[in-house]
């Protein structure tokens, strides 16, 4: 790829940078903001990864902390397999470019409103009855930026009756950075809509929404915009890109991360235009569920544990062993992982380890992708069925279980903005051998919670897991290094401090706020 061009973030239809207005920190709970998700995936209704799970936590910790809280997302298929009983709310039209097609509002109805996100659909049956999320048979929808576009402009119009009184608009992702673009430009000088700041999280910048130069027409985008400074990426359109140019603070899901997409090594081509980004640009680490992934409360494992009293992890493991047909040897350490079978998750170092020669070690793969990491998964569980097995049908019920039994996490990946599964693993007692990159750098503490490595080679993940198993052969010190990891708090509440002050600097920067 040739060296990715300096770009000056501040064009076409927003100010150049602007510095927030200082004052006195308000709490939560004297000035709760308005939020409006727009977000392509949401936990339970439609994910793929953890995009839904990350948006869903912090919706879910913004509405019980009494911040009006509403997510919009598009009427997928698996949606209506997942909550059938949606209520319609009414019709309106969405224009985009040429193009004025009709659309229909859905919302999920709740006994009680307080304290809960609301959640709307959008209906377009074109668009979005389909049996893929993003594309089918290993690749793309052709159609997806008229998708994504449409889904864009189609939350923005219903934007006053879903949440009149809303105050920031929360895109996620570039399937969403579009609403960045046309609330600056297609609603702009419509009040309701100027008082918004906006918001536009990264959460996996490998994915910016690449597209044809004349896309741009065809999404209704003024031709000006295509320049570096906004949309134009080495001759292509790139979505992300523009809704960075566009938003007024982007955010990221772990503050490494943040500093790692300034780096021409970490930018994905993009690292001029965070770097452009100044003190707009920020990160935030995810949190998890913590009633959900609590092993002491956790009806879906073999016996119950604690930090306090460990005896039902050694049960969980022997039935983790017995479910998945290993040996039940106590003493073998189990290494466990769950993720997407990408090259992101590491898949091409850890194939390339020799794990047969780490002793008696047995290895548990959980989930599904590429299928040549599929094909290579399951030909070393054929070869040797009394130490590696695979398992490619993910669900929340297995990755449960896996974490509860599993003695040690395997995450070596190539990069990993935040990542959910290493710390639902220390709530567990389940020590993360990982990567030293984004957010396994900024939840692990190497030695004291987790074991980390830097080299993304076949022998720096070795080495790690070396580590795991001397330390797993001294009982008492592994013991302390589980206590310690179950005690690390990774829920909502610092994280959702931070993205209140983030809301507050969004509408401080604001154009209109000038």
């Amino acid at each position: 790829m040739k060296e990715a061009r300096k770009t000056t973030v501040a064009r076409a239809g927003r100010p150049r940078r602007r510095t927030a207005p200082r004052g006195p920190q308000v709490r939560a709970a004297d000035s709760p903001i308005g939020v409006v998700h727009l977000t392509a995936e949401y936990l339970p209704l439609a994910r793929t990864g953890g995009l839904g799970e990350a948006v869903n936590g912090l919706a879910t910790f913004q509405a019980a902390a009494g911040q009006p809280t509403a997510v919009i997302m598009p009427l997928y298929r698996v949606v209506r397999q997942t909550a059938p009983d949606l209520e319609r709310v009414g019709p309106f039209n969405v224009t985009v470019g040429q193009r004025t097609e009709h659309a229909w509002l859905y919302r999920i109805p709740v006994a009680e409103a307080r304290g809960v996100p609301q959640i709307y659909l959008i209906e377009h049956q074109e668009y979005f009855d389909r049996d893929g999320i993003y594309g089918a048979d290993d690749a793309d929808y052709p159609d997806n930026a008229r998708r994504f576009a449409f889904f864009c402009m189609a939350a923005l119009t219903a934007l006053p009756q879903v949440a009149p009184a809303v105050q920031v608009l929360h895109a996620h992702d570039w399937h969403t950075a579009l609403a960045p673009v046309y609330l600056r430009r297609a609603f702009a000088g419509q009040a309701i809509y100027d008082q918004l700041g906006s918001v536009l999280s990264v959460h996996n910048a490998g994915f910016q929404g690449h597209f044809p130069p004349e896309t741009m027409a065809d999404l209704g985008i003024a031709p000006e915009l295509y320049t570096s400074d906004v949309f134009e990426w080495y001759g292509r359109m790139n979505v992300l890109k523009g809704g960075l140019a566009f938003c007024d603070v982007a955010v990221t899901v772990s503050p490494t991360h943040a500093r790692e997409l300034c780096t021409p090594e970490g930018g994905f081509g993009l690292h001029d235009m965070f770097i452009g980004l100044g003190d707009r640009m920020g990160g935030i680490l995810n949190g998890v569920d913590a009633v959900a992934w609590d092993p002491a409360t956790d009806a879906t494992i073999a016996a119950p544990y604690s930090s306090a009293d460990l005896a039902g992890k050694g049960r969980c493991k022997a039935a983790l062993q017995r479910a998945r047909g290993l040996p039940e040897l106590a003493r073998a350490p189990v290494f466990g992982m769950s993720a997407r079978l990408v090259a992101q998750k590491g898949l091409d170092i850890v194939l390339g380890s020799d794990l047969l020669s780490l002793g008696d070690a047995q290895f548990i793969f959980l989930g599904s992708g590429e299928r040549r990491y599929e094909r290579a998964l399951a030909a070393l569980a054929l070869a040797t069925p009394d130490r590696i097995t695979v398992e490619f049908n993910f669900t929340d019920r297995s990755e449960h279980r896996l974490l509860a039994g599993a003695d040690a996490l395997l995450m070596p990946s190539l990069y990993e903005p935040c990542g959910l599964t290493q710390m639902r693993a220390q709530r567990y007692g389940t020590i993360p051998v990982a990567r030293r990159v984004g957010g396994l750098a900024d939840s692990i503490a190497d030695g004291v919670t987790g074991l980390l490595f830097d080299e993304y080679t076949p022998d720096g993940l070795m080495g790690a897991m070396r580590r795991a198993i001397d330390g797993y052969e001294h009982a008492a010190s592994w013991q302390a290094l589980i206590r310690s990891a179950m005690g690390k708090p990774f829920g909502w509440g610092e994280s959702g401090k931070q993205y209140l002050e983030l809301y507050r600097r969004a509408i401080a920067l604001r154009p209109t706020s000038r």
